[in-house]
């Protein structure tokens, strides 16, 4: 399992990878959001929705995310954001269209009538707005930006099992295109997998002891 963040801010990026839930995020800092950063990133981001990676992404934002980075940012996982962020479509006023998905993405957060609000007027989305239309999961203060998504990253890892992870983020994802009996027959069978995992008789194991559960990384 590895954990993506992608920290956007103004005018830079830093784009981090690291091993199985680490304890910290660290990563290289790429300048800009120009379309070689976005041609290497978007399209391993854009792929999480079709069930091809296992990697959880979080998104933080404390400044702009306008045109191309809007569905990039969408894309991952959960984002957390500032009062200072800022979204913008920017298509239709320079006479595009909603790029990478966007068309697929944004009306399954915040439902069709809002998303086409946003991609006509190219209105401005502020961190509030943006966390009560559902573009954002968390609003927090500039200064704690970094420091809750660490706190986010290091309360799955000592808590959480990434083999369950990786399951219900493909279910999630793969079940967007699928009904509800699809989706309930999938659920049904991943369950009875589950019980067969080292992760069941670890999380029911550490639960009856009351210590924190010592779940195996994936490949491990």
């Amino acid at each position: 399992m590895l954990v993506a963040a992608v920290t956007i801010t103004m005018g830079i990026a830093t784009f981090c990878l690291g091993p199985a839930w680490p304890a910290t995020l660290a990563g290289a800092t790429l300048a800009g959001l120009g379309g070689a950063l976005l041609a290497v990133v978007m399209p391993a981001v854009i792929s999480d929705h079709h069930g091809e990676h296992r990697a959880a992404a979080f998104a933080a934002v404390n400044g702009a995310v306008a045109g191309m980075a809007y569905p990039f940012v969408l894309c991952c996982d959960l984002r957390v954001v500032t009062p200072d962020a800022l979204f913008l479509t920017a298509f239709a006023q320079r006479g595009l269209i909603a790029e990478w998905g966007l068309s697929w993405v944004l009306p399954r957060l915040v439902g069709p009538a809002v998303a086409l609000d946003l991609l006509f007027s190219s209105r401005r989305v502020k961190g509030d707005e943006a966390l009560a239309l559902g573009l954002a999961n968390y609003l927090v203060q500039p200064d704690e930006l970094l420091g809750f998504c660490r706190e986010y990253v290091v309360d799955l890892a000592t808590k959480c099992s990434p083999a369950s992870i990786a399951v219900m983020k493909r279910q999630v994802y793969e079940q967007l295109h699928a009904g509800l009996g699809s989706a309930e027959r999938d659920a049904q069978r991943l369950m009875v997998a589950s019980f067969g995992r080292p992760d069941f008789a670890e999380g029911v194991r550490s639960f009856v002891e009351k210590r924190p559960p010592q779940f195996p990384r994936l490949g491990d």
